[in-house]
């Protein structure tokens, strides 16, 4: 089995790629997703945050109150580091016993945001990143997430740059363009990789056979 990581900065496309693979049959674990699960009501890891916080970091029913946590993260690096270190290896241990069930599949795809700025990526063999121009991620980012320009500016910087982005990119999807134009990239990823898995299985054959 390989695995794929994909990441892309904010607004650049990674939900509706992600998307596309699912409806070719291929498994995704959305590591946004696992990071949302580590801090429901009950974990561990909600009751270090309220502890750490106080009680602004819960909403009145309890959740962790996402939008006063994000603004404390952005203007304080430290507590950011400090939820990084709490976070990232619940994360990380969610997303190995993922993919040990997955283990069978020809290729599975792990989204994350932070693949690259984390020890997520040494988890993947390859990397697949959304890429758009940052004047297009900016605008779809407020349209989106109706916010202010300054707001996605504000965390497009905070995020690993597109240079660096695409410079450790194995594969590249333009999301320049609209839907139809963002599957048949992935279609075509999808039959690149699927013929790549075939091909590794025939030589494993052939070595079998041999000895």
């Amino acid at each position: 089995m390989r695995t794929l990581g994909l990441t892309g900065g904010i607004g650049s496309g990674k939900s509706a790629a992600s998307g596309l693979f699912e409806q070719l049959g291929i498994a995704v674990i959305d590591a946004d997703q696992v990071a949302r699960d580590v801090v429901e009501p009950g974990q561990p890891a909600l009751v270090a945050i309220a502890d750490h916080f106080g009680d602004p970091a819960l909403t009145p029913e309890g959740q962790l109150n996402r939008r006063w946590l994000r603004q404390q993260v952005f203007d304080h690096p430290q507590q950011r580091q400090w939820l990084e270190q709490l976070l990232h290896p619940l994360i990380r241990a969610r997303i190995l016993d993922w993919l040990a069930q997955h283990c069978h599949e020809d290729y599975v795809i792990l989204s994350s945001p932070l693949l690259l700025e984390t020890d997520q990526h040494q988890l993947v063999d390859a990397v697949i990143v959304v890429d758009l121009p940052e004047a297009l991620q900016l605008q779809r980012t407020c349209q989106r997430d109706q916010m202010t320009e300054a707001a996605a500016h504000k965390i497009i910087a905070a995020q690993i740059s597109r240079e660096l982005r695409l410079e450790s990119a194995d594969f590249i999807l333009d999301n320049s363009g609209d839907l139809d134009q963002l599957a048949q990239q992935v279609n075509a990823l999808h039959l690149h990789l699927k013929q790549r898995a075939d091909t590794s299985r025939m030589t494993h054959m052939d070595t079998y056979d041999k000895t």
